[in-house]
């Protein structure tokens, strides 16, 4: 079931809050916890200013979260944020709230930005990447409002290409505020050259599009002088009363807001008795300018009408307030209750109620992006919070990723390295590590127990006591020895070390698990639009197609872990039976290893080999090579045939694609360690950090049988 959604519009003024009530309305009967989430808000101050739909859904449908809790950045803030290049900072801020909300609810309804003027440059782009890192299906609303059919649907088009480029799961598109007459050829028009998700047209309301005078009282600060029980009539129109009362009233329509000054009181009484007339348009109230009022002789008259029209004052002058009359955008107030039932009314009577609500319950978007996964792994590493060891303690690099790891509180760790630099580097970085725990090897009150171990283990390889204590002051040595001891569940290095210095202990004594003869790697690839893992690119030179088996398995199993569903490549320079030569042997050879390896260690993983990659990743080329394969175009995970081919790969891919590749995660041993790049960035050390909690959770939950 899907737990989410997006509701994005083409351009201002679509009349999409009157469709997310029509969303959440639908929502609400069918799912039990449904919480409502806006990124960005069009306000200019959050503590003097709120989102109106923020409040109307949290209003109407008695919402237990907070307004805070709904709203991401306002549009100053994001702005900021975008013009001092930290775009990267803003979707992290909005992806950690969407987070702390989607913890307390079943689904989060959520509604994109609409921004006017100079900010709606960045409105579709944001729109889009904000939809794609929360990994929601998107429900498009088109403005059709004073356009033909054949324009609403060309526009539609033009969103529906941007969207597909990017990769965007479109659920829905609703053409809102089509022109009545319209609506029937609007819709066929879309069911023929829309092509994605279901599509419906909704005729334009006027009573949902104009302003109420409750509204434009609010918007002009304007004061209430009679008729405040009132303030629901529809603005359909205005009029500036300074003519002379036979032409005035033949200006009077059905909906008219009177706009006069305060002192024509001739104007104020003629109108009202136009409101009690048989035979004149009712209007919808009457704005009095220049901050002049009615005399007492006139209030007395007004007073003695039993029910009258609102009767509000404004300080503008006539022209002035006309004009602001004229630019106010009409909103669905949590106080209007009529229009919040028209709103409902008209979502139900041109939406298929039950074949979206199917459709929005069965879509779970496949879309996974860099941003994504990397906020998805940290908070599965904080959902069991492990301990893991950081042997390079004195790289001002990991130091600064430590702080970031212990803020957000995704893992304990320890640091290893002298305990005086240590604190020094910290200090001098300004950095808070209070409750990172710092060990000096030599010091340790563990260190004698350490040597004594490793001696035990290592004597019948002849190493003496006395080597045994030069070996465990080494750090990294030392920080295994934690994992083996059962101190600490995992150890990250590789900062200011090589691989073999990193991973060399951990062969020694942790060693591989009992059915994994072999120690591999495997490198989680972020694409714009999903994840995919590599294996093995670090590790091994020439596997043997016995050693291949492993690899794949073992991939297989670890894209699971990270919650990549495996479909496993068996990648070579021929797909199928096309090919021949010692290579391609060797991997059809493995494959048929790790088939039969599979019906015991992954029942149901599907392999496919020999394959190439094209055959693989593209669904096209995969249906015409291999049409009857169940991983060709599809493949999740891909194994290589030896190291040069890896590693080459996954680096072109990295710097072609702009892919972010995580890793190399090591799998195999026992207990996870894992190995950073010497040119490694904070953010990757981070990851990887994360990456070792995870794995370190997923050996505890096997072991326990969980």
């Amino acid at each position: 079931m899907a737990n989410n959604l997006y509701v994005a519009a083409t351009e201002p003024r679509s009349g999409k809050s009157a469709i997310t009530l029509g969303l959440m309305e639908l929502l609400t009967r069918n799912i039990k916890k449904v919480a409502f989430f806006k990124p960005l808000v069009l306000v200019e101050d959050r503590n003097r200013e709120r989102d109106n739909t923020i409040n109307l859904i949290k209003s109407q449908f008695n919402l237990c979260f907070d307004y805070e809790e709904m709203c991401g950045y306002t549009l100053n803030e994001a702005s900021q944020l975008i013009s001092l290049g930290k775009q990267a900072e803003l979707m992290d801020g909005i992806m950690a709230k969407y987070n702390a909300l989607a913890a307390k609810a079943d689904f989060i309804l959520c509604e994109g930005a609409e921004f006017e003027g100079a900010s709606a440059s960045f409105d579709f782009d944001i729109n889009v990447d904000i939809a794609n890192n929360l990994g929601c299906p998107v429900i498009l609303v088109a403005n059709g409002k004073m356009k033909s059919p054949e324009d609403v649907v060309r526009s539609i088009k033009v969103y529906h290409e941007s969207l597909e480029e990017r990769s965007c799961d479109i659920l829905a598109t609703i053409a809102n505020r089509v022109d009545p007459s319209y609506v029937e050829q609007v819709q066929e028009l879309m069911k023929v050259k829309v092509a994605r998700g279901l599509t419906y047209a909704i005729p334009n309301d006027e009573n949902l599009g104009n302003p109420s005078v409750g509204e434009v009282a609010r918007l002009l600060n304007a004061e209430i002088l009679y008729g405040g029980e009132n303030l629901t009539r529809h603005v359909r129109s205005f009029t500036i009363a300074a003519m002379q009362l036979r032409n005035l009233l033949e200006r009077i329509d059905y909906g008219t807001l009177i706009i006069t000054p305060g002192d024509r009181s001739d104007v104020v009484l003629a109108c009202l008795a136009a409101v009690h007339s048989m035979s004149m348009p009712n209007i919808s109230g009457i704005m009095l300018t220049g901050g002049l009022v009615p005399e007492e002789a006139v209030q007395n008259v007004i007073e003695g009408f039993q029910d009258t029209v609102p009767i509000i004052s404004v300080n503008e002058n006539t022209y002035e307030a006309a004009i602001r009359v004229e630019h106010i955008h009409a909103a669905i107030t949590p106080d209007n209750t009529r229009k919040i039932t028209q709103a409902l009314a008209v979502f139900e009577r041109h939406i298929g109620m039950d074949e979206l609500s199917d459709k929005i319950i069965k879509t779970k978007t496949t879309i996974v992006t860099p941003k994504m996964f990397e906020s998805q792994l940290l908070q599965r590493a904080k959902s069991d919070k492990q301990h893991i060891v950081l042997p390079e303690g004195e790289s001002d690099r990991i130091l600064q990723a430590a702080e970031i790891l212990l803020r957000r509180e995704v893992v304990d760790l320890t640091l290893l390295g002298n305990e005086d630099k240590i604190k020094e580097r910290i200090s001098s970085l300004g950095l808070h590590l209070d409750n990172a725990q710092i060990i000096e090897p030599a010091k340790s009150p563990h260190f004698e127990d350490y040597v004594q171990t490793y001696y035990e283990l290592r004597k019948s390889k002849g190493v003496t006591l006395d080597n045994a204590r030069d070996i465990m002051d080494d750090l990294n040595y030392y920080g295994s020895m934690m994992i083996y001891k059962g101190h600490c569940d995992g150890m990250v290095s590789g900062a200011e070390h090589t691989t073999a210095d990193t991973i060399r202990p951990a062969f020694q004594f942790i060693k591989t698990k009992p059915d994994c003869p072999i120690v591999s790697s495997v490198f989680l690839m972020c694409l714009n639009d999903r994840v995919l893992a590599y294996g093995d690119c670090a590790v091994n030179p020439n596997p043997t197609a016995e050693e291949l088996a492993e690899i794949a398995i073992s991939s297989a199993q670890t894209a699971a872990i990270f919650g990549i569903d495996p479909l496993v490549a068996m990648l070579s320079y021929s797909s199928g039976k096309s090919g021949k030569g010692e290579q391609v042997e060797k991997v059809r050879r493995a494959t048929e290893i790790a088939q039969e390896r599979a019906k015991t260690a992954f029942p149901g993983l599907e392999i496919e080999g020999p394959i190439q990659y094209d055959a693989a990743v593209d669904p096209q080329v995969g249906k015409a090579k291999m049409p009857d394969s169940k991983v060709a175009g599809k493949a999740t995970v891909f194994v290589f045939p030896d190291l040069n081919t890896g590693n080459n790969t996954y680096k072109a891919v990295q710097r072609s694609a702009n892919a972010v590749a995580v890793g190399p995660i090591l799998q195999g041993l026992k207990k996870p360690v894992n190995d950073l790049s010497r040119g490694c960035l904070v953010p990757d050390i981070v990851n990887t950090v994360a990456i070792t909690a995870v794995q370190a959770q997923a050996e505890k939950k096997q072991i326990s049988g969980k």
